[in-house]
């Protein structure tokens, strides 16, 4: 009797644990129909808006700013973020597709902790498990907000934000984190699991 109790017990916390990873404990999982609060002041950028893919490559090829170029300007709307981010109307992906090529993105060692094995893309939203810019979590794997991204990923929720990684098409080694809330992206990278 003991020995089937024990079993017992052990089946109803295995499926438990089941259930909740279900329920989005940090991984990947489909987008819900419900929207979280639009973003204040930003109707327009964020609020649960998730883009249909990630940006367009370059167009065109324009002088590259020196690591000591002025910082780019985001807010390209009044009441827009001074950050880059993605039209929810339009799927317009403001600050990345303008043909400037920055050298502040350049990695010597691209994917030198090999590729995000996870799914990306619009259909897998992540939940953020904790950490902050410079080592952040979920679903196992681990990811660094690029050091010149840092200040754009202020309001980010490292514990509880959803987020869409997109493949970057212009800076090798990067993938674009979209935070589903703000409607603001940041490069990162993979760093393993």
């Amino acid at each position: 009797m003991r020995r089937t109790f024990g079993v017992c017990l052990m089946l109803l916390a295995a499926c438990a644990f089941a259930a909740a990873q279900k329920k989005g404990g940090g991984g990947g999982r489909p987008p819900s129909g419900g929207h979280p609060p639009t973003a204040p002041g930003h109707p327009e950028v964020g609020g649960g808006h998730i883009p249909a893919r990630g940006p367009a490559p370059a167009t065109r090829e324009a002088p590259r700013p020196k690591p000591s170029a002025p910082a780019r300007k985001y807010d390209d709307q009044k009441g827009h973020p001074p950050a880059p981010h993605v039209h929810a109307k339009d799927d317009r992906w403001i600050g990345h597709n303008d043909g400037r090529h920055d050298l502040r993105y350049h990695l010597d060692h691209p994917w030198e902790h090999g590729h995000f094995p996870g799914a990306y893309g619009r259909s897998h939203v992540w939940r953020l498990g904790g950490g902050g810019p410079g080592r952040f979590w979920f679903g196992g794997f681990f990811f660094s907000v690029a050091v010149v991204d840092v200040a754009f990923c202020d309001g980010w929720l490292w514990d509880s934000d959803d987020i869409v990684l997109y493949d970057d098409p212009d800076d090798p080694g990067y993938y674009l984190a979209y935070n589903v809330r703000l409607g603001v992206y940041v490069h990162v990278l993979y760093l393993g699991t």
